[in-house]
């Protein structure tokens, strides 16, 4: 499926071919949902009793970042990663600029005076961004999908083109965005030498009390000609069959983002974000030989404080014995050369 674009439109959406192996969403009327019997979705009741009880950890007001000033391109088989904050990486490999879930609003909110308010500068400054060639997106919410930086990367790059999973084009081509692709689980995109998978989550999306779940939500897998791929984990609940499924399909993963924040209390978060136990898990399963952490230390966003999350994966780490710096917590700003 393609959402509006110009006719020199620089990708191709490819052909999906099926494989009963491989879990596809489902939809419900106008509705999409995870095919996983955990995908559990909590009422309003829910949310209330969570407002009313919550016991939230302990964040800074705000912390000193000093941004990165990227080098223009990457070439070859060589691979940069630069953490901008939350889940807005800046992959820079085989001469392509590529950023995930970009968001450079002070609140992740419809509303700017209102809202979840970063605790961190982003780590590059947008003035400071390379040329960038293509935006990955895994789903609607605030803090992944803000109209703001998507109206300035039209502005300031515009042949940049969106990929975004089933429905979120509608939305980009509202805010000015003319090179657009969208994808369901399983479907390839051919973009500026990169072929970008549509892989399964466990998630849910809207973004009034009015739309939910009328968007698909999406990880991807983006592999350049070489070097191995890099997988983008968006934002995600615990979804083994899924994640199976994107272990079975790649078997050369160079890099995986995945994120380990906004997790507590379990009984609310655990459908929707998986905590940094998972989070290790689920890199062993995708089998990424490097890992970066990503959703968190930049926005107040569930009941785990600014550092519970880093800490509990190093936790989880230290007992697995696993290799020192296998998965990574990178300050914001930092860039990361991957082996």
């Amino acid at each position: 499926m393609t959402a509006p674009s110009t006719a020199n439109h620089p990708a191709a959406l490819l052909p999906t071919v099926p494989d009963p192996a491989r879990p596809r969403p489902e939809q419900r009327g106008r509705r999409f949902a995870t095919p996983n019997p955990s995908a559990v979705h909590h009422s309003f009741f829910d949310a209330l009793r969570w407002m009313m009880s919550r016991k939230p950890g302990p964040w800074p007001d705000a912390v000193d970042v000093q941004p990165a000033v990227p080098d223009e391109r990457v070439q070859g088989d060589a691979l940069r990663v630069t953490w901008v904050g939350h889940t807005t990486v800046l992959v820079q490999v085989a001469g392509v600029n590529l950023l995930t879930d970009p968001i450079w609003s002070d609140r992740c909110s419809p509303l700017s005076w209102a809202g979840p308010k970063r605790v961190a500068p982003p780590g590059v400054r947008f003035e400071d961004l390379p040329p960038i060639d293509v935006v990955v997106l895994s789903h609607d919410h605030y803090d992944h999908l803000d109209a703001p930086t998507v109206r300035r990367i039209v502005e300031a790059h515009a042949a940049c083109t969106f990929v975004a999973p089933v429905g979120v084009g509608r939305r980009l081509a509202a805010w000015g965005a003319a090179h657009v692709v969208e994808a369901s689980w399983w479907d390839a995109v051919d973009v500026c030498g990169l072929r970008i998978t549509c892989t399964p989550a466990q998630h849910f999306s809207g973004r009034t009390a009015f739309d939910r779940d009328t968007t698909l939500w999406a990880t991807w897998m983006i592999e350049p000609a070489e070097g191995g791929a890099i997988w983008f984990g968006g934002d995600t609940g615990w979804f083994e069959g899924g994640f199976r499924a994107i272990g079975d399909a790649f078997d050369d993963v160079r890099l995986a983002l995945i994120p380990i924040g906004a997790f507590e209390p379990r009984w609310f978060m655990s459908p929707v974000h998986i905590d940094p136990q998972q989070a290790v898990e689920l890199a062993r399963i995708v089998g990424a030989r490097h890992v970066l952490a990503t959703h968190h230390r930049t926005f107040p966003l569930a009941d785990d404080g600014y550092d519970q999350p880093a800490n509990e994966l190093a936790a989880c780490l230290d007992e697995a014995s696993e290799a020192d710096g296998w998965f990574r917590v990178v300050a914001h700003g930092e860039a990361w050369d991957v082996a």
